[in-house]
């Protein structure tokens, strides 16, 4: 309902390089300090949210406006994550969904600009803080490597197969095929779906509609507070492996990209996109930051034009 939100404003773009008017995110209260989000639809209703913290933090909220703190994935820390983190507990950027009767939660091990990095899964029947069985690595990452294993996202095709895109700079965003019996790799084959050159992009997200699929990213600088350049991009393919072209038709493996989100006034560096289906509107979910630095969630309704691009209002 329109009383969600604070600004409702339809971006409207008078030339092609014309700024565009984005929308403030929609009014969310509570505990909103977030990084990285991830929302999922409990099967009884509410909203279950994890993202970037220590053991990979969880909120949850009844009406996708109030949220509360609900603890930790690991509360005891996921010592099996250590090899990659250099000791800290912090993990980063979940990838939250339910299917089959379970919670599934990739997530992501690293340190700041190093592509040591690993993605692992986590289910659980509740979602609940301590309730998370670690099923162990998914894919790693190193020095041989031209990508970096971090920012999972799980994509369920039109066919029923799992796919498990994930990226940060390097070569940029890649997937791989899932088993959906075991939630690992099915294959040894990694894909490319977007780059820059080794530019910043990170943060994939594909996400069917109509008939195509969608993939969400971010380019630019995140995790900079109110200096952030963080902006939400994307393209289009008619399969979830690509290729991608954005709304001029360049390819996104070559550093192609349609904008849909970027600062504003006070919202600086909005990015590290999710988007889910609700039953009022497709839901565009995301951190930005705000004038002191702070980490904040947004939350928008995502639509689609006449043509089939897709924009925040």
């Amino acid at each position: 309902m329109l009383s969600w939100f604070a600004v409702l404003t339809v971006t409207i773009v008078a030339a092609p390089h014309a700024a565009a008017a984005y929308p403030n995110p929609g009014v969310v209260t509570g505990d909103v300090n977030v990084h990285d989000p991830s929302v999922v639809k409990r099967p009884g209703g509410g909203y279950l949210l994890a993202h970037t913290g220590d053991g990979i933090a969880l909120k949850s909220s009844p009406d996708r406006t109030a949220f509360r703190n609900e603890g930790a994935a690991f509360p005891g820390g996921a010592p099996w994550t250590t090899t990659y983190t250099g000791g800290s507990r912090n993990l980063w950027a979940p990838d939250i969904s339910y299917r089959n009767g379970r919670y599934y939660l990739y997530y992501s091990a690293s340190t700041f600009g190093s592509n040591r990095s690993a993605i692992f899964l986590a289910t659980s029947t509740t979602g609940a803080s301590g309730s998370w069985t670690n099923h162990g690595l998914v894919i790693e990452s190193g020095s041989s490597n031209d990508f970096n294993a971090i920012d999972p996202h799980l994509l369920v095709d039109d066919q029923g197969r799992w796919w498990l895109s994930f990226g940060s700079f390097w070569s940029g965003i890649k997937t791989v095929a899932i088993d959906p019996a075991t939630g690992k790799r099915s294959d040894s084959t990694v894909r490319h779906l977007a780059g820059r050159g080794g530019g910043a992009i990170e943060a994939p997200v594909v996400f069917k509609h109509g008939s195509y699929y969608y993939l969400f990213v971010s380019f630019d600088q995140c995790c900079q507070g109110a200096s952030s350049t963080y902006r939400v991009m994307a393209g289009r393919s008619s399969g979830p492996t690509g290729p991608f072209t954005d709304r001029n038709g360049v390819a996104m493996a070559s550093g192609g990209g349609t904008e849909i989100l970027a600062g504003h006034g006070n919202i600086h560096g909005p990015g590290h996109p999710a988007v889910f289906a609700d039953t009022d509107h497709d839901i565009l979910a995301y951190h930005y930051y705000a004038d002191n630095g702070a980490a904040l969630l947004g939350l928008n309704w995502l639509g689609f034009d006449s043509a089939g691009w897709p924009y925040v209002h």
